[in-house]
Parts: structure tokens; sequence; C-alpha cells
């Protein structure tokens, strides 16, 4: 460390020059003699003591650090999505702004220019808000590892967080139409899965995670999604497990009768080759057979999510409170109530419908009970046996037939 004294065109100036940690070489030019004695000064205090360098006494940039914090935190830690949602804010927003500042020259004022900045040339709000999330952490990281003093993103005002789209849930109904739809054309893998999401709340990566082991006799055992075609914990890094509506469970019996992968292990919902989805598969299910049978229903623009929002309406029309809607949902309570305010407050005062009573009746309107059971068992005859036993018990079982081991004719073949 040490000053030196150096004399230019515009006067005489001070240079000071010390090493980091790892012994690279640094130096800083001040204009009064006075700061630099005082940095030169911090710097050797700072040392002794073992403690992080004075702030402006770096003259890396946000770019330069940027490559350390990916290297370091984002890469081993965010999930894939989400690291190429903070790749597009730093590659976009954030770099071509401020990247060739020097970090410790970066002030709240300067963030906060940058903000009305974007606003100005259109860029959204949750644009905005997306670029001053990843840059709040990037300083978050550059404090913990001594690279500055202070976050000066922490006092910039961000835009609103509000939900820019109501939760609209499906009603019972609807499901069933795009239930009845799947399974009249033979898909009965996205008819179950439509029933998990709409029936249990999972998220969609949490129904594609489920194994046939986390099916109980009254929950179903949430502690795994997937991404990407890969296994990964759920989004809150949590297990929880949520109750199993009987309608739900007859769903998964026929479903597990039917595949040639049932054993505990097996995914519920797998590839074609037993694995997990893969991300295009996941989008085709979405644009294809779920978009289809939502049309069907009457419901063109619902998304898959809209699924979840449904089982969180069935808990709230048959009582629950704010806490328990939101162990079932796996999220916290007062997420819980800012999403689904509207919801309670439809459902104050209204009659307790249980949730197993609206998803029978609005099962019983879609399921066509004219099959015989001299027609080969097909996956509508399924439904109507195992999936809807109330169906079932009042149309009656087959009577025992004039030969021996063949019914009577309660029921006529579906020539539909």
């Amino acid at each position: 460390m040490g000053i030196e004294k150096l004399t230019r065109a515009t006067g005489t100036v001070w240079r000071v020059r010390w090493r980091d940690d790892q012994g690279r070489p640094h130096s800083k030019v001040l204009g009064l003699k006075r700061d630099a004695v005082a940095l030169d000064q911090d710097l050797k205090r700072a040392k002794r003591l073992g403690t992080a360098a004075p702030a402006g006494a770096s003259r890396e940039t946000l770019a330069e650090f940027s490559k350390l914090w990916w290297a370091r935190h984002a890469a081993p830690n965010l999930a894939r999505h989400t690291r190429e949602s903070y790749a597009s804010a730093l590659d976009v927003h954030i770099i071509p702004r401020l990247g060739d500042t020097r970090l410790s020259a970066i002030t709240t004022e300067l963030i906060s220019d940058m903000r009305a900045d974007m606003a100005a040339t259109g860029v959204g709000e949750q644009a905005i808000l997306k670029a001053l999330t990843v840059l709040q952490s990037i300083f978050q990281r550059a404090v913990e590892w001594r690279h500055v003093d202070s976050n000066p993103v922490r006092a910039v005002r961000k835009p609103s967080q509000a939900r820019a789209r109501v939760v609209r849930p499906l009603p019972p109904k609807t499901i069933e139409k795009m239930r009845a739809h799947l399974l009249s054309t033979g898909r009965q893998i996205d008819a179950t899965l439509v029933a998990v999401i709409a029936y249990a709340g999972l998220r969609p990566g949490e129904a594609i995670g489920l194994r046939w082991h986390d099916v109980g006799e009254r929950t179903l055992l949430v502690e795994r999604s997937v991404a990407f075609g890969q296994l990964k914990s759920t989004k809150t890094n949590s297990i929880r497990s949520v109750r199993l509506l009987e309608p739900l469970k007859h769903d998964l019996a026929a479903w597990r009768r039917k595949t040639d992968r049932s054993g505990a292990t097996d995914l519920i919902f797998p590839a074609p080759d037993g694995s997990p989805w893969s991300e295009d598969r996941v989008r085709n299910w979405r644009h294809r057979a779920f978009a289809q049978a939502a049309a069907h229903a009457g419901a063109p623009k619902a998304r898959p999510y809209d699924l979840r929002h449904s089982y969180i309406s069935l808990l709230i029309a048959q009582g629950a409170t704010v806490v328990e809607v939101a162990r079932q949902a796996g999220h916290a309570p007062t997420m819980t109530l800012s999403t689904y305010a509207h919801l309670f407050d439809e459902h104050d005062g209204a009659d307790r419908r249980p949730a197993e009573d609206q998803i029978k009746h609005a099962r019983a309107a879609h399921t066509d009970p004219k099959v015989s059971v001299l027609c080969m068992r097909s996956e509508l005859t399924d439904a109507i046996e195992t999936q809807n036993p109330a169906i079932y018990s009042h149309f009656g079982k087959p009577s025992i037939g004039l030969e021996p081991m063949t019914p009577s004719l309660p029921w006529k073949c579906s020539t539909s």
C-alpha cells in the first residue's frame, strides 16, 4: 500500500495503490491529498482487522462482478427456468445500462434513473420488477462477499407485485366436461391428470412428479416436482400431504388398472419410456390435450393452473380456513389470503358444500350410463363403475342371466 503524487495537465492528484486478498493490484486516483491519506488508512485498517476493503476502493464493474455472481450463485442455486429469466433481464436491461459502471459507484439514485429510463422506453412493470430483483440479488451477494458495503437497490421503490389476473377457478361442471371429452377420445391418462390437478390442487409439475407409492388411502404425498425433464424438489422445497377425495381416488385406481407402469416407484404420469415429462411434452400437453378439452368444455382461455385454483375454491366452499387452505396448497397463509380473498368473500356466510359432493354432483351430469356390460370394457365403463359408484349403484349391477356367467341386459350398448 502507498500514496504517490501525480502531476497532470489539470493539476495535482494523488494515487493510492494496494493489493487485495488474492494479491491482485488495485489503484484509485483522488484529487485531494487528505482523501488519499484517509483511503490509505482505511485500507491498512481493513487489512489489519481482516474486514472488507472500503466500498470505493475497487474498480470492478457491474458486468465483471455479474460473471462472478452467475458462476458462484445463480448457476448452482437457481432453477433452470429462473436462470433463463434472470439471464434475459441481465442481457436486455441491466448490463446495457449499468454494465460498465464501477460496482462501488452504483447508487440508489443511479438505479432509480435506470428504472425511469426503462419505463420511458416502454418496458413493462413486470420486466422492471424482474430487473430490479436480479440487481438486488447481485448486490446482496456483493455485500456478503465484501465487494461493497451496502445494497443500493433496497431503497429503490419497485413496481407493485399485485396479481395482474384475478383468479377465476373452473367450476366442477366444466372440469367434468373436460374429463368426459378426454375419456371419450381414449385419453385416460390426460383425464386423470386433469383430475389430480383439479381435485388435489397440485401444481402441474408436482402432478407429473407423482409416483404410485405417493397415493395413500386418504392422502396424496407431494414431495417432488418435474422441471425440464428432471425430478426435483417442490417449488417451496417442502413436503406436504393433501386430502385424497373419493372421486379422485377412483380415478387413480382406474388409471392404475389401465397402465402398464403400475409399480410402486413408477411415475403415475410417465413419458412413453417411463421417464419424467420433458419440457416439450409438457408444452404439447398444454396446447393440445388440455386446450382441446377446455375448448370443448366452453373454457377456451383456461390454463392448467386454473385447475389448481379450482381445488382451492372447493376447499373454501366447504368452509376451510385460510390456514387449512394454505397447508393443502403448499404456500404461506398470507399468499393464500392475497390470492383468494375474493373467493373467501364470495363464500362468506354461504351454505357449506363438501368438496366431494360438488364433484359427484357435477360428474353425475356428465357420465353416460348407457353402456352394456356385454360390450367390451372400455375407459368409459371403468368411469361408470369405478369412478362413479353412486351412478353404478343407482342403475344397479346386472343380474345373473339365464345362462351361467351370463348377465341380464339392464343397459344397452352405446352406439355413440
